[in-house]
């Protein structure tokens, strides 16, 4: 039963309607949804229950809330009406916020897609325990892969949505723009080039909701959104405190390393590894008499490493085997260790109708992860240059950092000494907003803020060397400060928002401006970290030098560092007008201007016609950009590798250098997009809705980094300025370059569709939810500055045949997720079947082209049976996940659950060309981008996971 007691003011024909909704026993409901039943317009009640709403003398009030059945209440000029709803299914369509300035809609009838997704409801069915892979299984179009072998890849998590770039989603906390990651993904790694926001740095405990809108909205909130926005709601809950407890961990009886032929060849954990605790908790309370609060949230989970590799090694004569991994004797996830908490807090001030309110947090992660292995005795000499030695060039055994191979006697000789150097990366995350809101005469809404954001990424280098160092220092210096970057953003908002009743059916108005300013900051480590005597031999009379800085990261030198600044001032207008009852039409315009590459602006058009009163149609046209980061314009990087027996500096040039423009590289300016997009919604009965979106993505100018170029090459670069920049490639001792550059055009085009039905009848419920989403990404050119132009090789460096179909395998082809949940009494049981579409990769190649391929730099491998050239690409199949799990009410404030992801151990496709693994060959064997046995594609490699967890409601 619930209590609505509603407080009218007329105001010409007009009605302001204030009022609070409360259940049986008086304590009051926060999120019901109170809409005009005519024009569909709406609210939702804040955690004291109460709500605001316009609406005229006689218009209907329809009234929803979870667990109770829809009830409607005319407007009169009653100030006082109690209604009563009978318990019972529930019909709630959840109003939204996102995309609609000042005025929330239905989410069905919103104009352009938009998903909302309850968190706690996720998280608790699920081992996963990171807001990032629960979002990539309940999302159509949402896609994030974990990475192993990637460095800093492998400590954070980036997510993209419809296929694109994980800096082309823009991410929100209570609709103010949240900063980026200091992090730039750099080459070996998904969405390399890329920036992104770190979703699992904000707790899961701390969210209510979030609103993903699937459509471009750049010319509404600025930069990044060509692909969509996620708004981060965060709860407002007071006097109702929640915890959970949940354990976790892997059980892959098939490739965990301890089921290998020789267990020794690899680094091994547990039967169960990747073991996970995790812990959340969340409360809130009331501030003064009108409606104030606080609410806090925190997270805190701590997971161990997981280990595999393919148990037979006698490749030879089983198809299924592969050699032992040399390479990546350690292939798996790393461990990670992270915490924190955010708050959300609004204050009325005294009876004004303003109010005061800020939200913020911190978090803090520390990752351990292993680098590729580093073998004495493999491959070839270069190994060696690697491992501390004595004076004459003998190899100090370290026992705390080098393993030894078991050959059965006992020895320590070069043929079975390894190591898998260490990085350990922290990171810390800060936020806070402050603002006021309120509404002046004549009903103009308004919002003031300011929103700062902070990230700090920081590398060490941990149970591994500098051989360079001199011969006292190399075996006992083990730990590096490798360095580190980090970036603030200042965002101050100002938005104003009027409803006109009397212009159509309702015109709303929306403008205001916005102020950010950015600070990137790269950081130099240690002189040991990246030093050494870079010249120092091997022994005395050896030509081969030892390779300096710290082996797995090197530490960033003093010529990488940098800081950079840089301000954006921007406004937009919004106008949403409701032509008739059945016609919304909304437009946007937006100007922006960056101190470092100018003026932009973006406009975009939506509408929405109501066919009959549950079938919307519903389309839009934007344009849209994204600005280059600072990370990207001023991200550099120096590694070193020995070649033959020479020490040789690899370098990712910084777009400002005077390399990159003696290279012919172009300063970096804006992505820009075109969006196009249609669809329908449908809600054939009360418990079912049906939304279909098509959509097309074209851009121009995408950010990607190039290939690497060789000193001295004399094809590289024209003719005119070839001289100079070999010149500086020699004076800066740099052996091959590489740029960020604006390189790419492309097109994404795909359909996302989402089928949600509940149904509750007596003690009974039944949920199920099918989202999918099928895609295709097109490269339509690639944009070779002229210096590239030297030669046809040059030409296809740039942007390789494997970058390209690295850039397409963003997201499988097609991913659709089944959820299916019924409940009865205190009892629940409930499965979630995800399916991954094919994709493709390439690797580096191994042998030249036949003479007769149509493309002479395609990647190829040779066939181990007859030696025959074939293309080396990387089939991943689909494949079809089976999540299960089982709860239990074990009081009125407990429940148990338990379950099993991926119930049936399934894993990709491994990354070899079928008949082309022999290790001693030129074979696809450890050829892919993570050098292991899996690819960082689809659903991960880890296998099995077991889980349970504990939820706790007072």
């Amino acid at each position: 039963m619930i209590s609505l007691s509603l407080s009218c003011f007329t105001l010409l024909a007009q009605q302001t309607i204030s009022g609070k909704i409360t259940d049986s026993k008086g304590a009051p409901i926060s999120g019901a949804s109170v809409k005009v039943k005519s024009t569909r317009k709406g609210t939702s009640t804040n955690n004291e229950g109460i709500f605001k709403i316009q609406a005229n003398t006689n218009d209907v009030l329809e009234i929803t809330s979870i667990g109770f059945k829809t009830q409607t209440i005319t407007v009169t000029g009653s100030s006082d009406i109690n209604v009563s709803l009978e318990a019972g299914a529930s019909d709630l369509a959840d109003v939204v916020v996102t995309g609609n300035r000042g005025t929330p809609r239905v989410r069905t009838e919103s104009p352009v897609p938009i998903d909302v997704i309850k968190v706690n409801t996720l998280g608790e069915t699920s081992a996963k325990p990171d807001l990032m892979s629960q979002l990539n299984m309940a999302v159509p179009s949402f896609n994030y892969n974990k990475q192993s072998g990637g460095d800093g890849s492998d400590a954070i998590d980036f997510a993209s949505l419809r296929g694109l770039g994980f800096d082309q989603t823009l991410v929100l906390i209570n609709g103010k723009r949240r900063h980026l990651s200091a992090f730039v993904n750099e080459v070996g790694t998904r969405g390399r080039g890329n920036s992104g926001t770190d979703l699992n740095a904000i707790p899961e405990a701390a969210i209510d909701r979030i609103e993903i809108l699937r459509d471009g909205a750049s010319a509404q909130y600025g930069s990044d959104a060509i692909a969509g926005v996620i708004n981060i709601i965060l709860k407002k809950d007071v006097k109702h405190l929640s915890f959970n407890i949940g354990g976790s961990g892997y059980d892959d009886h098939k490739y965990n390393t301890l089921n290998s032929q020789d267990p020794s060849q690899y680094y091994t954990g547990s039967r169960i590894d990747g073991k996970t605790f995790s812990f959340g908790a969340n409360y809130g309370l009331p501030i003064g008499k009108n409606g104030g609060f606080i609410n806090i949230g925190g997270n805190f989970m701590d997971q161990g490493k997981t280990f595999r590799a393919v148990p037979d090694t006698n490749w030879q004569t089983n198809s299924d085997a592969l050699a032992v991994s040399r390479e990546r004797r350690a292939f798996g996830d790393g461990s990670v260790r992270s915490g924190g908490g955010m708050y959300n807090l609004e204050i009325p001030v005294g009876t004004t109708k303003t109010t005061f309110y800020s939200f913020g947090g911190y978090n803090y992660k520390k990752s351990n992860v292993y680098a590729y292995t580093r073998s004495w005795g493999y491959p070839g000499r270069e190994q060696p240059a690697k491992f501390p030695t004595d004076g004459f060039g003998n190899l100090v055994f370290v026992p705390s950092v080098m393993r030894v191979l078991d050959l059965g006697n006992g020895s320590i000789g070069p043929d079975n000494v390894y190591y898998n150097p260490q990085e350990d990366v922290y990171i810390k995350d800060e936020s806070i907003a402050v603002g006021f809101k309120g509404t002046l005469g004549n009903n103009w809404d308004w919002d003031i803020s300011n929103n700062i954001g902070y990230n700090d990424f920081h590398y060490f280098g941990n149970k591994t060397f500098n051989a360079a160092l001199p011969v006292a220092e190399q075996a006992t210096k083990t730990r590096f400060n490798d360095g580190g970057f980090n970036f603030f953003q200042n965002t101050a908002n100002l938005d104003v928002t009027k409803h006109f009743n009397t212009v159509a059916q309702g015109l709303t108005l929306s403008f205001g401006g916005e102020f950010r300013y950015e600070k990137y900051k790269l950081y130099a480590g240690e002189p040991d970290s990246y030093g050494g005597t870079a010249y120092d031999v091997l022994a005395p009379g050896d030509t081969l030098q030892k390779a300096s800085g710290s082996e797995g990261y090197p530490g960033y030198q003093p010529s990488d560092a940098t800081v950079a600044h840089r301000t954006n001032v921007g406004g937009y207008v919004d106008v949403a007008v409701d032509i008739t009852k059945d016609w919304l039409v909304d437009g946007a315009a937006r100007f922006e201007n960056y101190s470092d590459f100018g003026f932009v602006s973006t406009f975009k058009l939506a509408t929405r016609y109501k066919i009959t009163s549950n079938f919307n149609v519903r389309a839009s046209a934007s344009t849209g950009f994204r600005a280059p980061t600072l990370q990207q314009i001023n991200f550099s990087n120096t590694n070193t590798t020995v070649i033959g027996s020479t020490l040789v500096y690899t370098k990712l040039v910084p777009n400002y250098s005077d390399v990159a423009k003696a290279a012919g590289i172009p300063k970096l300016t804006q992505e820009t997009s075109k969006n196009l997009s249609a669809g329908f919604s449908w809600k054939p009965v009360n418990n079912f809705t049906v939304t279909v979106d098509g959509y097309l993505i074209s851009i121009k100018n995408r950010i990607v980094i190039s290939g690497l170029y060789a000193q001295g090459d004399p094809t590289f670069g024209d003719p005119a300025t070839n001289g100079t920049l070999n010149n500086l490639l020699v004076t800066q001792g740099i052996a091959d370059a590489q740029f960020f550059a604006n390189a790419v055009n492309t097109t994404n085009k795909g359909i996302d569709i989402v089928l949600d039905y509940t149904k509750r009848w007596g003690k009974n419920h039944f949920k199920a939810l099918l989202a999918g989403n099928i895609q295709k990404l097109t490269i339509n050119k690639i944009n070779i500055p002229q210096t590239f132009k030297g030669s046809a090789s040059d030409s296809a460096t740039f942007f390789s045949d494997r970058e390209q179909y690295f850039l397409k395998a963003s997201a499988p082809t097609s991913k659709f997720s089944l959820a299916l949940e019924y409940g009865i009494n205190k009892f629940a049981i409930g499965t979630h079947l995800t399916y991954f579409g094919s994709l493709k990769e390439l690797g580096f190649g191994e042998t030249s082209a036949p003479t007769n391929a149509p493309d002479q730099f395609f990647p190829y491998v040779q066939l181990d049976a007859t030696g025959a050239a074939v293309p080396e690409i990387f089939n991943f199949g689909a494949k079809v996940t089976t999540d299960i799990y089982a709860s239990y009410k074990l009081s009125k404030n407990t429940t148990w659950t338990l379950g099993v992801d991926n119930l049936f151990n399934v894993h990709p496709d491994r990354a070899i060309v079928p008949g082309s693994v022999n290790p001693y060959g030129s074979s696809s064997f450890g050829d892919s981008e993570s050098g292991g046995p899996f690819e960082a594609v689809q659903m991960g490699f880890n296998g099995m996971r077991l889980f349970t967890k504990l939820i706790f409601n007072f």
